[in-house]
């Protein structure tokens, strides 16, 4: 592949009708309905599509539900990051041409829908870290994060977590469809919020709703017939090292320090070319590691990387501008939503929010680096978007 090659766009982006707390929908609905507005917003119909991508659940049950008799079909499931890992193996199998009209979908009912499922005894986490309490993404995520305070201080590494979440509230209050589109949040309020799990407050983790989103990728060649523009795949990175968290190599570092260099070197980009970057942010230490996994700052220096609220509206460091799944939304995986808003961001489709080029500031966003992150802080994909 020649560097930054343009022969790959994602032509359409979209959300389910309703998210947050909506009890009379199922999660195949919020596939459907995303997967609608998305071919809606591409100016595509059903009849186009020929390939189907979807997580944590068969592609057999979605197509069939939405009426998709697919020629390629992925179901690869690595976490909250398997949708941007779906928007390389997209690509991939559209060059190959085992399809030409990728539609990749997720909904999931979180919030509607959330109940106790037996998990199989067998598994290493039942085994290994359940009866010692290690039960859930607050708990696995905080273990990590308790490490990092350990080397790089505590107070230091909780004013770094506070900036990230009153900027991401401040992004959510000029997105409307974000869940917490109406509360505001202080410094105040930050440190004030009950403990879920120390050292993480209630504000370090993400929401628990209801929602869907879904994307479509296909040929250069489709794209010029479609009526909005192209925003092109330049480089994709993908990997993970562990399943479990006791198994993490390193708590204070992620796969995007593979899956990062790798998309930016296919694309032929450098972090100054970034206008837009937008991390999976399921605890705000979640954005503190990929950060710096991601060559954005030393190992340590996230904190001061997001101080004085570089990455609110306004700051010069443009992240999670839709809000995150902090404030926007989160049915349990998210990396879906990082997509849908970085392609709106670099086809100027943000409204309030909308962000500009660093290089022109008269002008919409050109670059944006997607990483999405799954599991327990397990596995990570990343892309690099860009329009003409």
């Amino acid at each position: 592949m020649t560097t930054g090659q343009r022969d790959i766009a994602i032509v359409g982006v979209a959300e389910s009708d309703l998210m947050g707390n909506v009890p009379n929908k199922s999660s195949l609905q919020h596939h459907a309905e995303a997967g609608h507005n998305a071919l809606a917003d591409a100016g595509l119909s059903k009849s186009d599509v020929d390939g189907l991508l979807t997580a944590g659940g068969s592609t057999l049950v979605t197509a069939e539900y939405m009426g998709i008799q697919p020629t390629f079909t992925d179901s690869t499931t690595v976490g909250g990051s398997s949708f941007v890992i779906h928007v390389a193996h997209a690509m991939a199998a559209v060059r190959a041409g085992y399809c030409e009209v990728a539609l990749i979908t997720h909904g999931q009912a979180g919030r509607s829908a959330r109940a106790r499922f037996p998990a199989d005894g067998n598994l290493p986490f039942s085994q290994y870290e359940a009866p010692y309490g290690i039960i859930g993404a607050p708990i696995n995520y905080s273990l990590a994060c308790a490490r990092y305070m350990h080397q790089y201080g505590e107070e230091r590494t909780r004013q770094g977590m506070a900036e990230i979440a009153v900027a991401t509230r401040k992004w959510a209050n000029l997105n409307p469809v974000a869940q917490m589109h109406d509360t505001t949040m202080s410094f105040d309020e930050y440190y004030d919020s009950r403990w879920v799990s120390y050292p993480f407050h209630l504000f370090d983790c993400c929401l628990v709703t209801d929602s869907g989103a879904a994307i479509i990728v296909t040929t250069a060649e489709r794209a010029k017939s479609l009526p909005k523009k192209p925003v092109w795949v330049l480089g994709a990175g993908e990997g993970h090292d562990h399943n479990i968290v006791s198994q993490m190599p390193d708590y204070t570092s992620t796969w995007a320090r593979k899956s990062g260099p790798l998309a930016m070197q296919q694309a032929g980009v450098t972090h100054d070319d970034l206008d837009l970057t937008m991390i999976y942010d399921s605890f705000t230490y979640t954005v503190m590691v990929t950060l710096e996994s991601l060559g954005f700052c030393a190992p340590g220096e996230s904190a001061d990387f997001v101080a004085n609220q570089r990455t609110a509206p306004g700051g010069d460091f443009s992240l999670n501008t839709n809000g995150g799944g902090l404030s926007y939304t989160h049915p349990g995986m998210y990396g879906s939503f990082l997509l849908v808003e970085a392609v709106r961001q670099l086809r100027g489709e943000a409204g309030d929010r909308q962000v500009k080029s660093k290089k022109d500031p008269s002008q919409d966003p050109k670059i944006s680096l997607v990483n999405g992150t799954g599991g327990s802080l397990s596995s990570t994909g990343t892309v690099i978007l860009a329009t003409d």
